[in-house]
Parts: C-alpha cells; sequence; structure tokens
C-alpha cells in the first residue's frame, strides 16, 4: 500500500492523529504520497507539531459516531453525533424524556434495511448534518 491510499484511508475511518501525522511528514518533506508506506517513520514526526496540528484541526476532521439509545424495554433509537453528550441531549430535546441508556456503536455495524445490508458508516453519507435520527429497533420480546 502507497501512503496515499493509507492517507486517504485515515479520512474514510476518521483516524485524525495519524492522518495529521501523514500531513506533518509530507510537510517536511519526509515522505512523499507515491512511497510505499513502510517508509512512514513516526519518530521523524515533530510530535509537538503533530500536536498543533490535531488541536487546531487543520484536516477539518468532524468525528461522528453512532449510539443507540434505550426508549423503553423494547424500542430503541439510533442517533448520529458527535458525543455521547451530544446524542443524549438531543434525544432528551426530541423526545422529551431521558434516555435508559446510551451505547456507542461501531459505524461497520451492519443491519439489514429492506432486502440489503448497511453499514453505519455508509448509512452516515445520507446525512447532511448531525446529530441525527440514523432509525428505530424494536426488541422483540420471546415468551
Amino acid at each position: 500500500m502507497i501512503v496515499k491510499d493509507l492517507y486517504m484511508d485515515c479520512f474514510r475511518y476518521e483516524e485524525s492523529s495519524l492522518a495529521h501525522c501523514i500531513y506533518h511528514l509530507l510537510t517536511e518533506k519526509k515522505i512523499s504520497l507515491d512511497d510505499d508506506m513502510s517508509k512512514i517513520d513516526l519518530e521523524q514526526a515533530v510530535h509537538q507539531k503533530v500536536r498543533e496540528l490535531i488541536q487546531n484541526n487543520v484536516l477539518g476532521f468532524h468525528k461522528v459516531g453512532i449510539y443507540s439509545l434505550k426508549m423503553n424495554q423494547k424500542d430503541f433509537v439510533f442517533i448520529f453525533a458527535s458525543s455521547k453528550q451530544e446524542a443524549i441531549h438531543f434525544y432528551t430535546k426530541t423526545f422529551h424524556q431521558n434516555p435508559l441508556n446510551c451505547h456507542e456503536y461501531s459505524l461497520d455495524y451492519q443491519l439489514a434495511r429492506g432486502n440489503d445490508v448497511i453499514s453505519f458508516r455508509d448509512m452516515r453519507k445520507e446525512f447532511e448534518s448531525v446529530p441525527a435520527i440514523a432509525g428505530y429497533f424494536k426488541r422483540v420480546v420471546s415468551k
């Protein structure tokens, strides 16, 4: 794999720290986009500069997660949000009650939608802004 592919994967999978580190090494001309990724030596990075790049978010990362909030014993709502706190706040504002719990799921978790399967990562592309409701789940209770 070349550096360019790894760098693009950092954006796809929201790996902010690694992306900023690669960006730093690229700007310092210690690697190029066409190098094999084995040429990346993280020890060559000036870690204070990388920290500043991350703090200033020069690459424009906006982390979004998917959270399952329990409405009652059977019903759950999935909410895209930038943090657990934002998901809970959005839930409370939308449903005028507190959720029973809130758990973060992996964006790579796949679920059935109609006759197809979709990951939360792919589903997130359908939303222009967050927080947003991704969908609902009803647990079937067996007797």
